[in-house]
């Protein structure tokens, strides 16, 4: 702005100054040109006066020489016109040119051009016109336009023509003539219009340079720019709403995505993060300094940075992955913004309870399936025996016991099956406040006569603790593990039951000396149908359901197991309620 303003000032200074410079030029050419013409019309007239009045009494006192041309009445004007070119006496005189003609037009006398040099003058506009007025004036220009002849003409009273001419400068000669002081006068006007546009320039943009656009509206500055501070301030409390609403949707955008459980990755077109949330950055392992560098560099993985270039082609993506043994399933879709492709939108889902369950869910089925089995081909090819006769009368009874026994273990494997499915529903009455050391007392008393069939010795310990629960999953899982340290225990053994209450948490300890549950094998056996010995747990009747059953109930009422055994003799299963869980 500020050389707009010093080019600006300097142009208006420098067309000023050559506007004046041909102003004054002109006006004074005019003026002295008015005014020779004037003292050369003056001239011509004393000049005329002189030949026609004075011209006889000079003739007395000098001599002529005779021309040919003219009569004895005109050789007295030719003498005096002579004098009167050749003295300084008459204003005449120097560089005008005197020349007189006749009526024909044939030149009589000329101050400068000897008469046979000179052609008619008949034909010359100011002479026509003298003859035609009786006076005239003329202006001719040189061939090279740099001069001019002024010529001004009077026809005397004998029809003769007296005429007086002198040469001008013309307005181009002049401005050459004066080139020099011209080009001088015009470079220190250029030189001090440049200093003082520099000054003027720097004083109207010093204003501008200090004003606060933060606080338009008090600027101190000229008036003609009120208008656009009241804009810009309009402008201000434009931009700090737009500011205020980005950031209350920015933070809203942050809160839902820092707190969201799966992983959210925002990348543009060239696959560059824009945003990553806590999660997405804990499953890949990135900083948070990863905004701004390519997905490639904070995960090499090829089959997920193809699933990225598939969703931007074609609009959309689905993958699953395996990550520090976490499976994950991967929704790539294609953010298109006005008809164009804008990037990428990267939903990580954490699906490894969903695919242990899925897992399970198979391989319960085929337990299930094959748990089934077994007893019903038992049942059916017992009865197969029996009606086409070929079981001995005596032996009937025994067929028929060993349809029972295994039609009885189907119904408990049916019955275990059920209760498990409305454990995983969460289906269960009411819960209430049960006495945990009564409880493990009655489910002894039940389990007394199997106890003593084997010599076991069964007993109950500790203090009186009470949990809030449903009745009938506690006592089943007290049941189900006091059975377990019968069935597993060795002939004269013994199984403990003990109960202690803490300040914080009730726990349930079940201990035998039994074959014990080797090192391997302790993280399975609460899986469903999961043996350790198969052979053996069949000899017992089991379902392989029980400690699937134990884990079910205890998770239900937010209690933790823990299972102890050096895997030879003896085992302990903790049980440990909370209390502040209602």
């Amino acid at each position: 702005m500020t050389k707009k303003i010093f080019y600006s000032i300097l142009l208006v200074a420098v067309s000023v100054l050559f506007a004046s410079l041909i102003l004054i030029l002109g006006y004074l050419y005019d003026h002295y040109r008015v005014v020779q013409s004037n003292q050369l019309r003056d001239e011509l007239r004393l000049a005329s006066y002189g030949v026609e009045s004075g011209g006889l009494a000079y003739l007395t006192r000098a001599t002529a020489k005779r021309s040919p041309v003219v009569d004895d009445g005109q050789v007295r004007e030719i003498d005096y016109l002579k004098e009167i070119a050749s003295s300084n006496r008459f204003p005449v005189s120097g560089d005008y040119r005197l020349t007189w003609i006749g009526a024909d037009g044939t030149v009589l006398f000329d101050s400068r051009v000897p008469l046979e040099k000179l052609e008619n003058h008949g034909n010359r506009a100011e002479v026509r016109q003298a003859l035609a007025k009786g006076e005239s004036s003329e202006v001719r220009y040189s061939e090279t336009l740099t001069e001019q002849t002024l010529y001004f003409a009077r026809r005397l009273s004998d029809g003769t023509v007296l005429r007086i001419s002198i040469s001008q400068l013309t307005m181009l000669a002049l401005v050459l003539g004066m080139m020099h002081p011209i080009l001088l006068i015009a470079f220190l006007a250029v030189v001090l219009s440049a200093i003082l546009a520099h000054r003027m320039a720097k004083s109207i943009v010093a204003p501008l340079n200090h004003l606060d656009l933060t606080k338009p509206l008090e600027n101190d500055t000229y008036e003609e720019i009120s208008p656009l501070l009241a804009r810009i301030h309009q402008q201000h409390r434009q931009i700090e709403a737009h500011i205020r609403e980005l950031s209350r949707k920015t933070e809203e955008f942050e809160q839902i995505t820092e707190n969201l459980n799966e992983g959210l990755v925002l990348l543009d077109k060239n696959s560059v993060i824009l945003s990553i949330n806590p999660t997405a950055r804990s499953i890949f392992h990135a900083g948070e300094a990863s905004v701004g560098l390519s997905f490639l560099m904070v995960d090499r993985d090829h089959e997920i940075n193809q699933a990225i270039r598939h969703a931007l082609d074609n609009g959309h993506c689905e993958i699953c992955m395996e990550k520090d043994r976490r499976e994950y399933q991967l929704d790539i879709s294609r953010i298109s913004e006005e008809g164009a492709v804008a990037g990428t939108v990267l939903l990580v889902f954490d699906i490894t309870g969903k695919a242990a369950a899925e897992r399970s869910r198979r391989e319960f089925t085929a337990n299930v399936s094959h748990e089934l089995k077994t007893p019903l081909h038992s049942i059916m090819g017992s009865a197969e025996l029996v009606q086409n006769g070929l079981v001995r009368h005596e032996d009937v009874p025994q067929f028929m016991g060993m349809i029972r026994t295994e039609a009885g273990r189907l119904v408990s494997l049916v019955d275990d099956i059920i209760h498990l499915s409305q454990l995983d529903e969460g289906i269960a009455p009411e819960r209430e406040s049960i006495n945990l050391l009564d409880l493990a007392n009655t489910a002894v008393k039940s389990l007394q006569d199997s106890a003593d069939k084997r010599n076991i010795t069964l007993t109950v310990s500790g203090d009186s603790a009470t949990v809030n629960g449903v009745r009938g999953f506690l006592y089943e899982m007290l049941y189900n593990l006091i059975e377990n340290a019968i069935k597993y225990n060795v002939e004269n053994g013994k199984a403990e039951v003990m109960v202690s209450d803490g300040d914080a948490f009730v726990k349930v300890a079940v201990k035998d000396t039994g074959i014990g549950i080797p090192q391997e094998y302790q993280t399975r056996v609460f899986e469903r149908f999961f043996r350790v010995d198969k052979s053996r747990s069949k000899a017992t009747g089991g379902t392989g359901l029980g400690l699937s059953i134990v884990k079910h109930i205890a998770q239900y009422h937010h209690a933790t197991i823990d299972l102890q055994s050096d895997g030879k003799t003896g085992t302990c299963v903790e049980i440990v309620f909370p209390k502040d869980v209602k």
